[in-house]
């Protein structure tokens, strides 16, 4: 009988053991009924003929589904006004930005991105073997400091990102200040924008992000069907850039990464009845955050402007007790410990048991 003299075990990369955690948004468990407010859903379920499609894909997961996804492709470039070419698509966003990263990134390379920001950029970053470059916020008000990123960027700098709406604060950039940005980054810099929470936007300064990738071809655009699509447990994202980057993200990408279940209901989501169905629960949703931005600032709360379909409360080291404190009354928030708390835009009863809870902090 053997015995082991001593534990033998396969290292892991340092950059791997080093990696934070990503934090997903509290899920209500068994007990009593909770609000979930922590993880910028879209409180509404499946329109019917989303479903339906879903249930007829389910009769075929005995097949592997379309690899590179060609019908649902055309579809996304018809419903964004690019050419095929400029579509790649991928298990979410997240997925795809590591994909873009390991298409472009040479081990050493820099990624810079505002801070915070979203938490799966610093993760991406260090899986591709880059250094993240993080540049702080502007002071008080959540917006990316866009002539500071221009400044971190350097020689060894490949890709830069831009998160607008910024997620967790909430602002958009500005079309002016993003040509200001574009300008001063070198053209063999990737700057990719993240737009995860586009349809909510409402701001007249915003860019068009289509026109500036048009313009721009170091620019792609990261885009997502988890949020105004209602289609987050299906995980459907898509890029959109130059053919020639397209075509090396396409080959870096996970193979039969978006299931079959998932294209057919993203193709359904995409048919043009369905569509002004969904753009009329945005808008509903986009006047809910209206009423409660409104009663927030009521109670006395100086917001960062949103626009997305949550809002961002800066509480520093009050974040995990207000957390554990709207847990308490039931409403589910997503805390970043010494940060602050985002709270997403749910339905009209969800939403008011949160402007209870956010009358009781103050």
């Amino acid at each position: 009988m053997l015995t082991l003299v001593e534990e033998a075990f396969v290292p892991l990369r340092q950059a791997v053991s080093a990696l934070p955690a990503y934090v997903p948004g509290a899920r209500a468990g068994a007990g009593a009924p909770m609000w979930k407010l922590s993880s910028n859903e879209n409180p509404y379920s499946p329109l019917p003929s989303v479903l339906a499609a879903i249930t007829r894909a389910a009769a075929e997961v005995n097949r592997y589904p379309d690899m590179y996804a060609e019908e649902l492709v055309g579809a996304l470039a018809a419903h964004s006004g690019v050419a095929v070419e400029n579509v790649v698509v991928g298990n979410g966003s997240v997925a795809l930005l590591s994909h873009v990263l390991n298409a472009v990134v040479e081990h050493g390379d820099e990624i810079v991105f505002p801070w915070r920001s979203f938490e799966a950029y610093p993760i991406a970053a260090a899986v591709s073997g880059g250094n993240a470059v993080t540049v702080p916020l502007e002071e008080g008000t959540g917006r990316l400091d866009l002539p500071a990123m221009a400044a971190a960027i350097t020689p060894r700098t490949r890709v830069v990102l831009v998160c607008s709406p910024n997620n967790p604060t909430g602002p958009a950039v500005h079309a002016g200040e993003l040509e200001t940005f574009l300008a001063a980054v070198p053209k063999d810099v990737l700057v990719v924008l993240d737009e995860a929470y586009l349809e909510f936007v409402r701001d007249p300064e915003a860019p068009d992000g289509i026109d500036v990738f048009r313009r721009n071809p170091n620019v792609m655009l990261l885009r997502t069907l988890s949020k105004a699509h209602g289609l987050a447990g299906l995980r459907v994202g898509y890029a959109i850039a130059e053919p020639r980057l397209a075509a090396g993200i396409r080959a870096v990408s996970t193979p039969f990464g978006v299931s079959h279940v998932a294209q057919a209901a993203a193709l359904a989501s995409l048919e043009p009845a369905t569509q002004s169905q969904l753009m009329a629960q945005v808008e509903a949703l986009v006047g809910e955050r209206t009423r409660v931005v409104e009663g927030l600032r009521g109670q006395g709360w100086v917001l960062a402007e949103t626009q997305a379909n949550f809002v961002w409360f800066d509480l520093g080291e009050q974040t995990l007790e207000r957390a554990a404190e709207a847990k308490a009354a039931g409403v589910l928030v997503r805390p970043f410990a010494g940060h602050g708390i985002r709270v997403s835009i749910g339905d009209p009863e969800a939403n008011d048991a949160f402007l209870k809870v956010a009358a009781s902090w103050r």
